[in-house]
């Protein structure tokens, strides 16, 4: 760390750098600044480019392949050279540059860096966790600004939280296999329940984004035995230098991570799991979710969420260019599930208001939200709104940042329980079994336990999906316009998650319900529907 009395570097007064537009970042107000970073020490960042078009508002009959969707909407070649010429003119290297991605990664020393964006970064710390951070907008030459939407990287602290709650300590009493019948499931039993259609989803590929954490496959591969089923192909694809790093925590960011790969799995174990692991930052949450949407290798068909945070922890460059890339996934027939959050609807902001999670708040995403169950003999006796007070409540509520889509006109969203009543984006759209009283039987480094949070709701619609995908031949893609007219889930119509309580129809909770699989399957089957 250099000296903490060096002052903070500024553009000069003349300078010609323009603030970008939805950059402004601000400190934490707990955040204690303890020093500066060391200005010769290395930094990435990632600039986010214009499309060479707007991307289509509607999608079209048949999905766009990938090598079709760089072509139309990937970066422009000019703009490449632009951003190129830019990191010349800086001293900045040129790590990748992706034009489906519409992405370039740049490196330099911090001192390079800061020069180049106008940018002052500092240490802080909140929690006894020490991170880079910065405040106030990023800066670019004018005749920049028209081609880059955003910069990624300059800030370290953690973007995201896993959407997961423990039933309890892992080990404890009462917790540990075999738990009483009805009280816990596992993931094969609940696709009975939900009346999912047969098939392991053989052909297909899930892609999970994970900002920590990491699986080992020996955990993988009893679970799965002790299941009686096949083990299924799992792949770490690094993103950042993010990498498949078990920390030994069962009550950390492994279990988010064993939690989505055994849900998924055990679900569809005839599908391909690509796990991909990326620093929990803004630029490692962006650059996970365009390799995976945009990777012509695995080719996923389903991406699964289970990160978030209230829409106020994010900048708006951030909002914009992670919707882009959820657009991008329906344009190429990805389906793309996000964990809703598990705090109700005040999403652990503590400011008496009500806030959606993001990403499941973007119009381009299916936003999962979370329920408790009760089965007996293997059928669902009843099913309620995910609402244990301190213990957790799914998300849900009317987003601050997106406008109500087409698909939801008719869906009765209620005006923001906030001041002022906007009428905004609804979350969630789809629901399932999320309250860890009732949760999900997994194996988490080397522990058998059981979990709950809308983190296991978004792996097990993904596995539904590659069983339909598989079924039909053909993706599904983008949920939402789909399901909307339909009414092919079953209704939750009990509950509360704090501001907004369930009732026929959709609702801020659990959006329009959890699974009806032989509805879903008898639609997906249907060339005009689904």
């Amino acid at each position: 760390m250099s000296d903490p009395s060096r002052p903070d570097p500024a553009p000069p007064a003349a300078s010609p750098l323009t603030p970008l537009p939805g950059s402004v970042r601000e400190l934490p107000a707990a955040a204690q600044p303890v020093g500066l970073p060391d200005p010769d020490a290395p930094l990435e960042v990632t600039l986010r480019l214009r499309a060479r078009r707007q991307l289509a508002p509607h999608l079209a009959a048949a999905p766009l392949t990938r090598e079709a969707f760089a072509q139309e909407y990937g970066a422009s070649e000019d703009d490449l050279r632009r951003v190129e010429a830019f990191a010349h003119d800086h001293s900045l290297s040129v790590v990748d540059a992706s034009a489906p991605r519409r992405t370039v990664i740049l490196r330099g020393t911090v001192a390079q860096v800061e020069a180049a964006f106008g940018a002052t970064l500092a240490l802080y710390q909140v929690d006894g966790r020490t991170f880079r951070g910065r405040s106030g907008p990023v800066r670019l030459p004018a005749d920049l600004l028209d081609v880059v939407e955003g910069v990624f990287g300059l800030d370290d602290r953690p973007q995201a939280r896993p959407r997961f709650r423990l039933a309890g300590p892992v080990g404890g009493p009462g917790i540990a296999f075999p738990r009483q019948a009805g009280v816990s499931f596992t993931p094969p039993e609940l696709a009975r329940a939900y009346g999912f259609p047969e098939g392991d989803g053989q052909g297909q590929t899930i892609a999970i984004i994970e900002l920590g954490g990491g699986y080992r496959k020996a955990d993988l591969s009893a679970y799965f035995a002790g299941l009686g089923l096949p083990l299924p192909r799992v792949t770490a694809v690094s993103v950042d230098g993010g990498r498949n790093a078990p920390s030994g925590d069962p009550s950390g960011a492994d279990a988010e991570v064993m939690l989505d790969i055994e849900v998924a799995g055990a679900v569809a174990p005839g599908a391909h799991i690509a796990v991909y692991f990326a620093p929990n930052t803004d630029a490692g949450f962006l650059n996970a979710v365009t390799r995976a949407v945009h990777d012509t290798r695995r080719k996923p068909s389903v991406l699964s969420i289970s990160w978030g945070a209230a829409e106020p922890a994010w900048t708006r460059q951030a909002m914009q260019a992670l919707d882009e890339a959820f657009q991008a996934a329906a344009l190429l027939g990805v389906t793309v599930l996000c964990a809703a959050g598990d705090d109700g609807s005040n999403d652990r902001v503590g400011d008496g208001l009500a806030h959606t999670d993001f990403p499941a708040s973007s119009p381009w995403a299916s936003g999962c939200g979370g329920t408790r169950l009760s089965l007996a003999d293997g059928q669902i006796t009843r099913e309620v709104v995910w609402n244990e007070g301190a213990g957790g409540a799914t998300g849900g509520g009317v987003s601050d940042t997106f406008p109500l889509p087409d698909y939801q006109r008719n869906a009765g969203v209620p005006p923001s329980a906030n001041p002022g009543g906007q009428v905004g984006r609804g979350v969630p759209d789809i629901s399932a079994v999320a309250d860890p009283q009732t949760g999900y039987r997994v194996r988490v480094d080397g522990q058998d336990t059981v979990i709950g949070g809308t983190s296991a709701v978004a792996p097990l619609w993904a596995g539904l999906v590659a069983r339909l995908n598989a079924r039909r031949g053909q993706p599904l893609g983008f949920l939402n316009p789909r399901l909307y007219p339909l009414g092919v889930l079953r209704d939750i119509t009990e509950g509360s998650n704090g501001a907004y309580a369930a009732g026929p129809g959709w609702d801020a909770c659990t959006g329009l319900g959890s699974p009806d699989g032989a509805k879903l399957a008898a639609l997906a089957e249907t060339p005009q529907s689904l």
